[in-house]
């Protein structure tokens, strides 16, 4: 179970665990599954479990946190699937596909 604690002085919320390890927000997470993965853009092509892996050994947050957080920045076109020989991988999308999506104008 995580208990949430609310800081007043600085309208934030922490995170803490039962066993007293804290986590950060969750844009802050989202922000930095992004940078990991601007990292290897046009290096390396990520799965999933490399990101949920290598960020949590990163930032010290529990591994279902980094998934949960991954799937929302895929829901909402930070981030897509690409798949490719069978495999399927993490990546940033391009402006082009953002646009012929409707995301971007």
């Amino acid at each position: 179970m995580i208990k949430v604690k609310v800081e007043k002085y600085f309208s934030t919320l922490t995170f803490i665990s039962e066993r007293g390890d804290t986590f950060m927000e969750k844009e802050e997470l989202k922000d930095k599954i992004f940078a990991f993965c601007e990292r290897f853009k046009g290096k390396k092509k990520l799965k999933e479990r490399d990101v949920i892996k290598g960020v949590s050994e990163e930032t010290g947050t529990p591994p279902d946190d980094v998934k949960k957080a991954l799937r929302e920045m895929i829901d909402v076109g930070r981030l897509m699937y690409s798949y490719a020989g069978g495999a399927s991988s993490v990546e940033i999308p391009s402006e082009e596909y953002l646009r012929e999506k409707g995301l971007i104008k």
